[in-house]
């Protein structure tokens, strides 16, 4: 029995590239629920396009722009499958994405969550990921410290894991799937299916990843919130605050090359901070 899945897609303007997106979700194998999409206080008329590639599918309009975090919470909040498949309007799926999750999940029943491998396009050019992005499941979770490794148009998410962890934290500008990944691996383990099933494009212009400056900004955010969670070992303790000193330091570097010396300060103040509070984690551990 195929599973109700509900395919989610916040989009800002990019009706081209919405087109695609939805294009790739109508060739899928197996049929979704329902898709909604959510209309993030675009400029440009995509509704349209909707209609004419996407029959049937549920639009949910934000007055204004709030950002891809709080508009793929609003879509998810409206979704009436059991499972989410979220999509970004600029990536796409290979036709057999959703069917090859499904089969995966019948394979391994108690898990709520599934990602696939990528393909990686840049400006319509195939290219190759950097081997610390590589796909496999082992340790991810402390990888996944240093590097987002999880693509948020690859996932298979069962409904009840937002209950669990919560929705996406709507005050990260940028990399708030890098935060809810990791708060979702200190509850559960993510499945993958380990084919090119999802078409990451990047390179246009509009992209957050290319016109936000210091991305480590948002990630230290998130490190100092897991430092708060009663479900952190020592050990892990101990890699967060690794993480944290080398991404302040990074910052500090940053700042002073761009003239922004109060910056510079106070990351250079933080990671001498967590450089104290490491050790004394390693002397707590080691007595």
């Amino acid at each position: 029995m195929v599973p109700s899945i509900s395919v989610v897609i916040p989009v800002h303007n990019r009706p081209v590239l919405l087109s695609r997106a939805l294009t790739s979700v109508s060739c899928q194998t197996i049929r979704p629920l329902e898709v909604v999409v959510v209309d993030d206080g675009s400029s440009q008329p995509i509704d349209d396009t909707l209609k004419e590639l996407c029959p049937g599918v549920k639009i949910i309009k934000n007055e204004k722009n709030v950002g891809v975090a709080a508009a793929r919470n609003r879509g998810i909040e409206h979704a009436q499958g059991e499972w989410i498949a979220l999509l970004d309007s600029d990536d796409e799926w290979v036709s057999l994405k959703l069917e090859k999750q499904v089969q995966y999940l019948q394979e391994f029943p108690h898990l709520r969550a599934i990602h696939t491998d990528e393909k990686w396009v840049r400006n319509n050019n195939e290219v190759n990921p950097p081997v610390y992005l590589n796909k496999s499941n082992h340790l991810l979770w402390e990888r996944s410290l240093r590097h987002c490794l999880i693509c948020p148009s690859s996932v298979l998410l069962h409904k009840s894991i937002f209950e669990t962890i919560g929705s996406f934290d709507q005050s990260l500008t940028v990399c708030e799937d890098y935060d809810f990944w990791l708060r979702l691996l200190l509850h559960d383990e993510i499945g993958l299916v380990d084919e090119k099933l999802t078409i990451k494009h990047g390179g246009h212009a509009d992209q957050l990843s290319t016109t936000t400056w210091g991305m480590d900004r948002f990630r230290i955010k998130t490190l100092q919130k897991i430092l708060s969670t009663p479900l952190l070992s020592l050990s892990r303790r101990k890699l967060v605050y690794g993480v944290l000193i080398d991404k302040c330091r990074i910052l500090a570097q940053g700042s002073k090359k761009r003239q922004k010396t109060g910056d510079a300060e106070v990351y250079q103040e933080m990671a001498e901070k967590y450089s104290v509070l490491l050790s004394k984690t390693i002397q707590h551990v080691e007595k």
